[in-house]
């Protein structure tokens, strides 16, 4: 049987955490639109391809939910089409320009050396993930969103339902779901009730007269939204990589010589992460030929951005983790109208990463071979399970 009549069990197996799979290559030199098969048992089109899955990313034929919906998330979502879309990204991305971000360095900064006085105070050796790259980005997302950080423990379990697969039965998502919603319509409830100077309390604030503000609706999937993304997506990507870095020590050498690239180095790390997780999953309205080959309307896509970031016909030496790399057009962040609306607060986190673990622990390395570091299994955005470290 030829790729393109088998069905593939997805994600696809990969030999260590760090590594990508070895049927990627194959995949998009061969059979660019392969059948593959979900974690929920339902079957799909997989794209690897570069200029596949950025079409696919901008085209609003695929859409991020089928017409007939009616899960849970469906009821708290963020519009995702049209004016509404445009609406709120307006909105809400105030808050994620560039310039904000910069202001926001120091603070970040600050975090970023009292978690290393606490990580270091207790040894020589320790697990970045845990004393580092989680607690960051949460300490910084839920400043923002004016959200109890001491909470974290219940965001951590929420979220991890909401992004894996396969952990969790139905009910325990449904449950958490609900716990979730409950917890933020009741922080949304409090913020009208009493503002202070946080991104909820500036949206309800502007929502509360006739312009173009935010539904309540949207409000709590806006709250939802950037908690989860604040914590999982950048909390896995710190700790990813870091783990690049250390695997070949001479790029760690590299950036403790020149750490003017720890800009390059960032944007390098989110292309080269070959644990990208299961990808992005997108619907078709109508039908569309992609990758040669015509999809049915009705037909579920998904996209591989971390395969599509190792697309030679993309990237010279594609293989090749290149911390100078320039320019360096990954999909990390997806494209189009959809990208990623966090993308200048995930980048500024990771730089920040950088820039204290180079001047506070130039010494750093993995405690443990790169091949034996793993995976968080089911996980939508991809992960380690621990970063062991010594320093």
């Amino acid at each position: 049987m030829n790729r393109n009549e088998q069905i593939l069990r997805y994600p696809l197996a990969h030999e260590s955490a760090l590594e990508p799979s070895a049927e990627w290559a194959e995949l998009r030199s061969k059979c660019p639109v392969a059948s593959v098969s979900v974690p929920d048992g339902s079957e799909a089109k997989l794209l690897t391809r570069y200029d596949d899955v950025k079409e696919m990313l901008a085209d609003p034929r695929f859409t991020r939910r089928p017409a007939d919906d009616e899960s849970a998330e469906s009821a708290f979502s963020v519009p995702m089409h049209g004016e509404d879309h445009q609406r709120w990204r307006r909105l809400v991305g105030k808050w994620f320009t560039a310039k904000r971000m910069a202001a926001l360095r120091p603070k970040m900064a600050g975090i970023a050396d009292q978690l290393l006085d606490d990580m270091t105070s207790r040894g020589s050796c320790g697990d970045l993930r845990a004393h580092f790259a989680f607690p960051l980005p949460v300490y910084v997302i839920c400043d923002m969103l004016g959200v109890p950080a001491a909470d974290r423990d219940r965001f951590s379990y929420w979220s991890d339902n909401l992004l894996n697969l396969t952990r969790y039965s139905a009910q325990e998502r449904q449950t958490a779901i609900e716990e979730f919603a409950a917890y933020m319509s009741g922080h949304i409830a409090a913020k009208r009730a009493q503002p202070a100077d946080d991104l909820l309390s500036t949206l309800i604030g502007e929502s509360n007269g006739e312009g173009e503000g935010l539904t309540d609706t949207e409000l709590l999937g806006t709250g939802i939204g950037l908690l989860v993304a604040g914590h999982e997506t950048t909390a896995n990507m710190i700790g990813k990589t870091v783990a690049m870095l250390l695997a070949d020590r001479a790029r760690w050498e590299r950036l403790l010589e020149n750490p003017s690239l720890v800009r390059t180095t960032v944007e390098e790390a989110l292309r080269f992460d070959a644990n990208g997780g299961f990808g992005l999953r997108r619907y078709l309205t109508e039908d569309i030929e992609i990758g040669g080959e015509v999809l049915p309307q009705g037909t579920t896509v998904v996209c591989s951005p971390a395969a599509a970031n190792r697309d030679e016909n993309a990237f010279d030496n594609a293989a090749e983790m290149d911390l100078a790399r320039t320019p360096n057009p990954h999909l990390a962040f997806g494209a189009g109208a959809h990208s990623c609306l966090g993308q200048a607060l995930a980048r500024t986190e990771l730089q920040v990463t950088l820039e204290v673990l180079l001047r506070r622990l130039p010494s750093l390395e993995l405690d443990v071979p790169a091949e034996d570091l793993a995976r968080v299994e089911g996980l939508l955005v991809g992960g380690l399970r621990e970063v062991p470290v010594r320093w």
